[in-house]
């Protein structure tokens, strides 16, 4: 990745004109913005790190900024497993209401990104008292990028609401108006694997996220009781193996921006591929108690490349291979959302502390659960509490040390687990 040098000039609405560089678009620096699952942003940020970029400029619970270029945004789209979209900002501009918008956007040069054989979207997030639904505003930046062409090339591009060609993203908060393109088009948090889900799923950048913030070395055993669908088991396998999950994707948002360069992705796309490795066999464990869900679990793995190197196998999660050396057990346990579940659940959470204590001695525990009621029936105190959100709910991955003995000094008893208490 180039080195993001001094920035090109800010292309931004003064007086009646937009300023725009005049280098070619995928060489122009500008604000990189990536959106993540809702607590995943530290994750993001390591993650964005370890592959080589610039330091991040911002970071919150749910996105990450940075300084970088169209090229930049294609290499972030493929390597990045913890996102959900790369935006790459275009122009910001001061706009109050409906025709303010309309006006500043005509401005804007879109030929030099976009032709008028391309189709695009507008999509976005807007929070104006000017107007009453957002779908609105998207229609005003709709209609001045189609008055644009058609006033200067006599024709327009096609428009529609699909994100299979040019997404155009709208950021309007009160006075403020930003454009990006959406680079992602369809979003990254679909790996492409899951061929078979099963019921409620983890999006597959929340479980890359959750496998990134045990601390995980990649080395070591991954274990994944009640591994439902597969998802953690699978982007535990796809970080091992180093696989980047933009390789199983066929289309990308990128790819229709004028100057976009094939040879160019297949370039990062064939680095990519020589950086995958195959890791240590016997190394990452997953099983349900449920043959249909393991079943599933198999094809999904199958479908990521990666079913050689997770043992897969149906048991009851207190059966669960726990091999040597030690290394990290997660478990994604049913939450008990709606009405009667969580009585029926009230066995399974200390049996879950049970299990940590009798079988997964040497191990760093964790449990990612949506309720905090039954979370304190494992029986354990957690050392961290991490706040993520599974869609809606507002969810907390436990971390649990889990050691042989007393960590002050041995007695008779030291063959049995011991933890520091019970969760406050």
């Amino acid at each position: 990745m180039p080195a993001p040098g001094p920035s090109a000039p800010v292309r931004s609405v003064t007086g009646e004109t937009i300023h725009q560089s005049k280098s070619p678009v995928f060489e122009q620096t500008d604000t990189i913005r990536i959106t993540c699952p809702r607590g995943g942003g530290d994750a993001l940020a390591e993650e964005i790190g370890a592959a080589g970029f610039p330091q991040a400029l911002r970071s919150t619970a749910d996105a990450v900024e940075l300084e970088g270029t169209l090229a930049d945004c294609m290499r972030l789209n493929l390597m990045l497993r913890t996102a959900n979209r790369v935006y790459y900002r275009l122009c910001t501009f001061a706009a109050d209401t409906p025709d303010d918008l309309y006006r500043s956007v005509y401005r804007f040069a879109w030929e030099a990104f976009l032709t008028p054989a391309v189709s695009f979207s507008v999509h976005g997030f807007v929070r104006n008292a000017s107007i009453k639904d957002g779908r609105y505003a998207n229609l005003k930046v709709k209609d001045a990028i189609a008055d644009r062409f058609t006033a200067r090339f006599g024709r327009r591009p096609d428009s529609g609401p699909d994100r299979t060609g040019f997404v155009v993203f709208l950021h309007w908060t009160q006075g403020r108006a930003q454009l990006y393109i959406d680079t992602s088009g369809e979003p990254l948090s679909r790996h492409g694997y899951r061929k078979v889900p099963l019921q409620a799923p983890l999006q597959e950048s929340l479980a890359a996220a959750l496998v990134l913030s045990t601390g995980w070395d990649r080395r070591s055993c991954f274990v994944n009781p009640m591994c439902g669908s597969g998802t953690l088991a699978i982007e535990a396998a796809l970080a091992a193996a180093g696989k980047a999950p933009g390789l199983t994707r066929k289309h990308f948002g990128f790819m229709h921006v004028a100057g976009y360069n094939r040879r160019q992705w297949e370039k990062m796309k064939n680095e990519a591929r020589r950086k995958t490795t195959s890791p240590p066999r016997r190394r990452i464990f997953a099983s349900d108690i449920r043959k249909e869900a393991v079943a599933a679990a198999r094809q999904n793995a199958k479908a990521a490349g990666v079913e050689p190197w997770i043992a897969f196998s149906v048991c009851d999660f207190k059966e669960t291979e726990v091999p040597e050396p030690p290394g990290v057990v997660v478990l994604n346990p049913p939450y008990g959302e709606r009405l009667g579940d969580e009585k029926a659940l009230a066995d399974l959470y200390p049996a879950i502390g049970d299990f940590f204590k009798q079988r997964c001695a040497g191990y760093r525990g964790f449990v990612f659960t949506g309720n905090p009621a039954l979370a304190k029936r494992i029986g354990l105190r957690a050392r961290r509490r991490q706040v993520f959100f599974n869609g809606p709910i507002e969810c907390r991955l436990l971390a649990y040390d889990l050691y042989q003995g007393s960590r002050r000094r041995p007695g008779p008893d030291s063959k049995r687990i011991r933890t520091s208490g019970k969760e406050g």
